[in-house]
């Protein structure tokens, strides 16, 4: 009878051990997750301040406990694009297409082959981007950039083109424009330039209906003729 007795104690103490076990996991996840919450907020923050180096120190910790997370690695090389380490951009983006295909990672790596004047990748990598997400105008439009700079007057158009079906804003209208003038089509071109001052031209004054109904109105003069007489 001792002896279950004891046996009894020490399944409840195993039994408490393990919750307190689960428990203690259970905090550390949640902790864990609300450290890395911070991170990202200290990321974005340094990045729209112009703060390079305390957003970089921040991804890198990111990447030191979460090492295939691939929105850490864009973000890192959007960082290094913008200080014009462009080798380095170049490489946190393709570990993040490794890692995740996705249209931003190509469409940004594409820009960095851009801005280095590697075109032949770069058209590959908008190529790329626009398959997986054919419905965002600037990919196109970046797409037409390069054609612009291999010299395919015809495809820089029909990319731009596109472009506008997607988008038609004074901004894609005025891209388009140029095209066309550098494609020797200046007709074009000016009809476009019309069509931006159009839609930015400002707009009458909407006029204001009296509230007065013709009714009443006829019954104010009869008022006001009896009050003469």
């Amino acid at each position: 009878m001792f002896g279950l007795f004891i046996l009894l104690i020490i399944g409840g103490i195993v039994l408490f051990h393990r919750q307190t076990i689960t428990e203690v996991a259970s905090e550390s996840t949640l902790k864990f997750a609300d450290k890395l919450d911070k991170l990202w907020q200290i990321a974005q923050e340094s990045l729209k301040d112009q703060k390079y180096l305390r957003a970089e120190k921040a991804l890198l910790t990111i990447l030191r406990v979460d090492e295939r997370n691939a929105t850490a690695y864009n973000r890192l090389g959007i960082l290094y694009a913008k200080q014009q380490a462009y080798d380095d951009a170049i490489s946190c983006f393709e570990i993040a297409q490794s890692l995740e295909l996705s249209a931003s990672s190509l469409h940004n790596v594409g820009l960095i082959y851009l801005e280095t004047k590697k075109y032949t990748k770069a058209e590959l990598a908008f190529k790329q981007a626009i398959e997986l997400g054919p419905e965002v105008a600037s990919r196109h439009i970046a797409y037409a950039k390069v054609q612009e700079k291999l010299g395919r007057h015809k495809k820089m158009l029909e990319s731009l083109e596109y472009a506008l079906t997607l988008e038609k804003t004074p901004q894609v209208l005025r891209i388009l424009a140029d095209a066309y003038e550098t494609a020797g089509q200046p007709e074009k071109a000016e009809h476009l330039r019309e069509e931006v001052e159009a839609m930015l031209a400002p707009r009458p004054a909407k006029v204001v209906a009296s509230s007065a109904t013709p009714q009443k109105k006829v019954q104010l003069t009869k008022k006001r003729s009896r009050k003469v007489m």
